[in-house]
Protein backbone atom coordinates (compact mmCIF):
# COMPACT_ATOMS: atom_id res chain seq x y z
CA UNK A 1 0.00 0.00 0.00
CA UNK A 2 1.21 3.48 -0.90
CA UNK A 3 1.90 5.99 1.84
CA UNK A 4 -1.26 8.00 2.47
CA UNK A 5 -1.01 11.73 1.81
CA UNK A 6 -2.70 14.15 4.20
CA UNK A 7 -4.84 17.03 2.95
CA UNK A 8 -6.55 19.55 5.23
CA UNK A 9 -9.97 20.98 4.37
CA UNK A 10 -12.63 23.14 6.00
CA UNK A 11 -16.41 22.98 5.88
CA UNK A 12 -17.92 25.82 3.86
CA UNK A 13 -21.26 27.60 3.78
CA UNK A 14 -20.72 29.68 0.64
CA UNK A 15 -22.35 28.48 -2.58
CA UNK A 16 -23.08 29.60 -6.13
CA UNK A 17 -21.61 32.96 -7.09
CA UNK A 18 -20.52 33.55 -3.50
CA UNK A 19 -17.67 31.02 -3.86
CA UNK A 20 -15.78 33.81 -5.65
CA UNK A 21 -14.92 35.04 -2.17
CA UNK A 22 -13.10 31.77 -1.48
CA UNK A 23 -11.18 31.87 -4.75
CA UNK A 24 -10.07 35.42 -4.03
CA UNK A 25 -8.48 34.03 -0.85
CA UNK A 26 -6.73 31.29 -2.87
CA UNK A 27 -9.14 28.65 -1.60
CA UNK A 28 -10.74 26.01 -3.82
CA UNK A 29 -14.42 25.07 -3.38
CA UNK A 30 -14.78 21.29 -3.10
CA UNK A 31 -17.38 18.63 -2.42
CA UNK A 32 -16.89 15.34 -0.56
CA UNK A 33 -19.32 12.59 -1.49
CA UNK A 34 -19.58 8.81 -1.30
CA UNK A 35 -21.85 5.80 -0.92
CA UNK A 36 -24.39 6.24 1.88
CA UNK A 37 -22.73 9.54 2.75
CA UNK A 38 -24.34 12.98 2.74
CA UNK A 39 -22.37 15.29 0.46
CA UNK A 40 -20.21 17.71 2.41
CA UNK A 41 -19.19 21.10 0.92
CA UNK A 42 -15.56 21.98 1.64
CA UNK A 43 -12.89 24.56 0.92
CA UNK A 44 -9.20 23.74 0.49
CA UNK A 45 -6.17 25.99 0.41
CA UNK A 46 -4.99 26.04 -3.21
CA UNK A 47 -1.29 25.53 -2.49
CA UNK A 48 -2.03 22.62 -0.13
CA UNK A 49 -4.23 20.94 -2.71
CA UNK A 50 -1.66 21.33 -5.48
CA UNK A 51 1.01 19.71 -3.28
CA UNK A 52 -1.27 16.78 -2.46
CA UNK A 53 -2.45 16.33 -6.04
CA UNK A 54 1.10 16.34 -7.36
CA UNK A 55 1.87 13.37 -5.11
CA UNK A 56 -1.45 11.54 -5.20
CA UNK A 57 -2.96 12.20 -8.61
CA UNK A 58 -6.33 10.47 -8.95
CA UNK A 59 -5.18 6.96 -8.06
CA UNK A 60 -3.75 7.33 -4.56
CA UNK A 61 -5.66 7.55 -1.29
CA UNK A 62 -5.43 10.77 0.66
CA UNK A 63 -6.18 11.29 4.33
CA UNK A 64 -8.66 14.16 4.42
CA UNK A 65 -8.62 16.07 7.70
CA UNK A 66 -11.64 18.25 8.51
CA UNK A 67 -11.92 20.16 11.82
CA UNK A 68 -14.22 18.50 14.38
CA UNK A 69 -14.63 15.42 12.18
CA UNK A 70 -12.94 12.05 11.93
CA UNK A 71 -10.26 11.83 9.19
CA UNK A 72 -11.63 10.47 5.92
CA UNK A 73 -9.95 8.27 3.31
CA UNK A 74 -10.68 9.81 -0.08
CA UNK A 75 -9.73 9.92 -3.75
CA UNK A 76 -9.51 13.00 -5.93
CA UNK A 77 -12.23 12.30 -8.50
CA UNK A 78 -12.67 15.38 -10.67
CA UNK A 79 -10.96 18.73 -11.11
CA UNK A 80 -12.66 21.61 -12.88
CA UNK A 81 -10.53 24.38 -14.38
CA UNK A 82 -11.16 27.85 -15.73
CA UNK A 83 -10.79 27.49 -19.54
CA UNK A 84 -8.59 30.53 -20.14
CA UNK A 85 -6.34 30.66 -17.07
CA UNK A 86 -6.36 26.89 -16.41
CA UNK A 87 -6.81 27.74 -12.72
CA UNK A 88 -8.57 25.12 -10.58
CA UNK A 89 -12.07 26.31 -9.66
CA UNK A 90 -13.66 23.18 -8.11
CA UNK A 91 -12.67 19.73 -6.87
CA UNK A 92 -14.69 16.55 -6.29
CA UNK A 93 -13.47 14.18 -3.59
CA UNK A 94 -14.80 10.65 -3.18
CA UNK A 95 -15.12 9.17 0.31
CA UNK A 96 -13.80 5.62 0.13
CA UNK A 97 -15.25 2.59 1.90
CA UNK A 98 -12.15 0.52 2.61
CA UNK A 99 -14.19 -2.70 2.55
CA UNK A 100 -15.65 -2.16 -0.91
CA UNK A 101 -13.88 -2.52 -4.26
CA UNK A 102 -13.70 0.63 -6.35
CA UNK A 103 -13.17 1.32 -10.03
CA UNK A 104 -10.66 3.95 -11.05
CA UNK A 105 -7.73 4.58 -13.41
CA UNK A 106 -4.06 4.05 -12.63
CA UNK A 107 -1.52 6.05 -14.70
CA UNK A 108 1.14 4.24 -16.72
CA UNK A 109 4.81 5.18 -16.30
CA UNK A 110 7.05 4.31 -19.24
CA UNK A 111 10.60 3.39 -18.25
CA UNK A 112 13.73 2.30 -20.08
CA UNK A 113 14.73 2.91 -23.69
CA UNK A 114 13.35 1.37 -26.86
CA UNK A 115 16.17 0.04 -29.13
CA UNK A 116 13.97 0.60 -32.18
CA UNK A 117 13.99 4.31 -31.35
CA UNK A 118 17.64 4.62 -30.38
CA UNK A 119 19.08 2.47 -33.19
CA UNK A 120 16.54 2.78 -36.00
CA UNK A 121 15.24 6.31 -35.39
CA UNK A 122 11.68 5.05 -35.04
CA UNK A 123 8.79 6.91 -33.44
CA UNK A 124 7.67 5.80 -29.98
CA UNK A 125 3.86 5.57 -29.88
CA UNK A 126 1.69 5.12 -26.79
CA UNK A 127 -1.96 4.14 -27.11
CA UNK A 128 -2.83 4.45 -23.43
CA UNK A 129 -1.61 6.58 -20.53
CA UNK A 130 -3.71 4.87 -17.84
CA UNK A 131 -5.53 1.61 -17.13
CA UNK A 132 -9.08 1.19 -15.87
CA UNK A 133 -8.95 -1.08 -12.83
CA UNK A 134 -10.98 -2.50 -9.97
CA UNK A 135 -9.61 -3.29 -6.52
CA UNK A 136 -9.90 -2.69 -2.81
CA UNK A 137 -8.71 0.82 -1.87
CA UNK A 138 -5.69 -0.46 0.05
CA UNK A 139 -4.45 -2.21 -3.12
CA UNK A 140 -4.20 1.00 -5.12
CA UNK A 141 -0.83 2.12 -6.47
CA UNK A 142 0.05 5.53 -7.85
CA UNK A 143 1.34 4.15 -11.18
CA UNK A 144 2.07 0.99 -13.16
CA UNK A 145 5.45 0.75 -14.84
CA UNK A 146 5.84 -0.17 -18.51
CA UNK A 147 9.35 -1.26 -19.54
CA UNK A 148 9.80 -0.29 -23.21
CA UNK A 149 13.23 -1.95 -23.62
CA UNK A 150 11.49 -4.90 -25.32
CA UNK A 151 10.66 -2.74 -28.37
CA UNK A 152 13.64 -3.81 -30.50
CA UNK A 153 11.94 -3.67 -33.90
CA UNK A 154 8.96 -2.05 -35.58
CA UNK A 155 6.99 -5.27 -35.26
CA UNK A 156 7.34 -5.49 -31.48
CA UNK A 157 4.33 -4.54 -29.38
CA UNK A 158 3.62 -4.12 -25.68
CA UNK A 159 0.12 -5.26 -24.72
CA UNK A 160 -1.75 -5.10 -21.43
CA UNK A 161 -1.06 -8.80 -20.97
CA UNK A 162 2.69 -8.03 -20.95
CA UNK A 163 2.46 -5.73 -17.93
CA UNK A 164 3.26 -6.68 -14.35
CA UNK A 165 0.01 -5.84 -12.58
CA UNK A 166 0.29 -5.65 -8.76
CA UNK A 167 -1.52 -8.35 -6.82
CA UNK A 168 -5.13 -7.60 -5.99
CA UNK A 169 -5.70 -5.29 -8.97
CA UNK A 170 -8.06 -6.37 -11.76
CA UNK A 171 -7.63 -4.63 -15.11
CA UNK A 172 -10.96 -3.81 -16.75
CA UNK A 173 -9.61 -3.72 -20.30
CA UNK A 174 -8.82 -6.27 -22.98
CA UNK A 175 -5.49 -8.07 -22.37
CA UNK A 176 -4.70 -7.83 -26.09
CA UNK A 177 -5.00 -4.01 -26.18
CA UNK A 178 -1.75 -2.42 -27.38
CA UNK A 179 -0.02 -0.13 -24.89
CA UNK A 180 3.05 0.95 -26.87
CA UNK A 181 4.99 0.35 -30.09
CA UNK A 182 7.59 1.93 -32.34
CA UNK A 183 6.74 2.93 -35.90
CA UNK A 184 9.18 3.60 -38.80
CA UNK A 185 10.56 7.15 -39.18
CA UNK A 186 8.40 9.58 -41.16
CA UNK A 187 9.22 10.74 -44.68
CA UNK A 188 9.78 14.43 -45.47
CA UNK A 189 6.26 14.65 -46.95
CA UNK A 190 4.73 13.16 -43.81
CA UNK A 191 6.72 15.51 -41.57
CA UNK A 192 5.58 18.51 -43.59
CA UNK A 193 1.94 17.39 -43.33
CA UNK A 194 2.29 17.02 -39.55
CA UNK A 195 3.83 20.48 -39.23
CA UNK A 196 0.98 22.02 -41.21
CA UNK A 197 -1.58 20.20 -39.10
CA UNK A 198 0.14 21.36 -35.89
CA UNK A 199 0.19 24.96 -37.12
CA UNK A 200 -3.52 24.82 -37.94
CA UNK A 201 -4.30 23.35 -34.51
CA UNK A 202 -2.27 26.08 -32.78
CA UNK A 203 -4.05 28.81 -34.76
CA UNK A 204 -7.45 27.33 -33.88
CA UNK A 205 -6.52 27.18 -30.19
CA UNK A 206 -5.40 30.82 -30.25
CA UNK A 207 -8.68 31.89 -31.83
CA UNK A 208 -10.69 29.93 -29.26
CA UNK A 209 -8.70 31.53 -26.43
CA UNK A 210 -9.34 35.03 -27.81
CA UNK A 211 -13.06 34.28 -28.17
CA UNK A 212 -13.23 32.86 -24.63
CA UNK A 213 -11.54 35.94 -23.20
CA UNK A 214 -13.94 38.19 -25.12
CA UNK A 215 -16.96 36.26 -23.80
CA UNK A 216 -15.61 36.43 -20.26
CA UNK A 217 -15.07 40.20 -20.53
CA UNK A 218 -18.56 40.62 -21.96
CA UNK A 219 -20.09 38.59 -19.12
CA UNK A 220 -18.18 40.55 -16.48
CA UNK A 221 -19.35 43.86 -17.96
CA UNK A 222 -22.95 42.64 -18.07
CA UNK A 223 -22.75 41.52 -14.45
CA UNK A 224 -21.47 44.93 -13.37
CA UNK A 225 -24.21 46.74 -15.29
CA UNK A 226 -27.09 44.73 -13.72
CA UNK A 227 -28.65 46.64 -10.80
CA UNK A 228 -28.37 44.96 -7.37
CA UNK A 229 -32.15 44.38 -7.19
CA UNK A 230 -32.07 42.57 -10.55
CA UNK A 231 -29.10 40.46 -9.48
CA UNK A 232 -31.13 39.33 -6.46
CA UNK A 233 -33.94 38.19 -8.77
CA UNK A 234 -31.51 36.16 -10.82
CA UNK A 235 -29.95 34.41 -7.84
CA UNK A 236 -30.41 30.67 -8.28
CA UNK A 237 -30.16 27.78 -5.79
CA UNK A 238 -26.53 26.80 -5.16
CA UNK A 239 -24.94 24.12 -7.33
CA UNK A 240 -22.04 22.13 -5.96
CA UNK A 241 -20.15 22.15 -9.26
CA UNK A 242 -19.89 25.92 -9.31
Amino acid sequence: MEQIITLKASSRNLFGKKVKVLRQKNEIPAILYGRKFAALPLSIQENEFLKAFQKAGEATLINLEIPQKEPVKALIRDIQKEPVSDKIIHVDLYKVDMTQEIQTEIPLKFIGQAPAVEEQEGNFITNKDALKVECLPDRLVSEIEVDISSLKSFSDLIRISDLKIPEGIKVLEEPTDIIAQVTPPLSEEELKALEEEAAATTEKAQIETIEAEAEKEKAEKAEVEIPPEEQAKEETPPKENE
